[in-house]
């Protein structure tokens, strides 16, 4: 698949994301947005193996949605790629969906962990790179700027280098937005970069909406690894919450909060406007 068209594609999934919590009067758009660019690139074009018929062998690519409070954009990714039924994704947070306001792997077993409860992902990421170091498999691991502020997610960094995960690739979605308020003013994280090459990480920093540098970003990964690196990959995305919908760019309110139907027509509005023209 070509840039262009999985720029169209995230759009569209743009859309299906404010349909999804417009419809549960719940949910958080500002993170599914931002997101959304890097998931679309790992699932339509990065990972191996990304095909439900391939679920079983144990040599295809995972991905960890350690912000699992994005899972809007992974179900939209999910409904596309035949995971699940399209129309599945009108049930999302409704009692006894299988679709949760959180990725749930006991209701949902296609997704590789349940995650949300901040600051767990990177080490369930870690704990799958080991277990498939003999293989040729990947794992992948998008975090939240606000998520990293827990203190798991630095354990897990110091362990996976350690353990020489060059299989491991996490990808922070560094949108510089949390529920409190700009990550920045909560809980600054800077220099980012520097303490995750501290960390014995090879770091990587791109524009996470620019599919040019999201996917030479992934293929760097890949191509350290088989020249024989030993570091895992950190790849810092800087996005922009809420991406692609006007109102809702860099505006923290909508980190947990679902649009009106009023402002969902608008903002669904603006994003079919932007596929129309290119």
């Amino acid at each position: 698949m070509q840039i262009q068209e999985l720029a169209k594609l995230a759009q569209e999934f743009r859309i299906s994301i404010l349909k999804m919590i417009t419809q549960a009067r719940s949910g958080h758009p500002g993170g599914s947005l931002s997101a959304i660019d890097l998931i679309t690139a790992l699932f339509f074009k990065e990972m191996k193996g990304a095909e439900p018929q391939l679920m079983g062998d144990v040599n295809r690519d995972r991905f960890i949605l350690s912000k699992g409070h994005a899972a809007p954009a992974l179900y939209a990714v999910l409904a596309k790629k035949g995971y699940i039924p399209t129309d599945e994704l009108k049930t999302l947070r409704q009692t006894g969906s299988r679709l949760q306001g959180h990725p749930d792997r006991v209701r949902l077993p296609i997704v590789e962990a349940s995650t949300g409860s901040l600051g767990q992902g990177l080490s369930v990421a870690q704990g799958m790179a080991m277990g498939l170091q003999s293989t040729p498999a990947r794992v992948y691991c998008l975090l939240g700027d606000g998520e990293i502020q827990e203190g798991q997610i630095w354990e897990a960094a110091l362990s996976a280098s350690k353990f020489e995960l060059s299989n491991l690739c996490a990808i922070l979605d560094a949108n510089n937005g949390q529920i409190d308020g700009p990550v920045d003013q909560v809980m600054p994280l800077e220099p980012i970069a520097d303490k995750w090459k501290a960390f014995g990480w090879h770091v990587i920093e791109i524009d996470g909406h620019d599919f040019k540098q999201i996917l030479s970003a992934f293929q760097e990964a890949r191509d350290l690894q088989a020249q024989g690196s030993k570091k895992p990959v950190f790849i810092l995305a800087r996005t922009i919450k809420g991406k692609g919908v006007s109102f809702m760019e860099n505006n923290i309110g909508w980190h947990g909060m679902a649009p009106s139907a009023e402002q969902a027509e608008q903002a669904i509005a603006e994003l079919s406007r932007g596929i129309k023209n290119g």
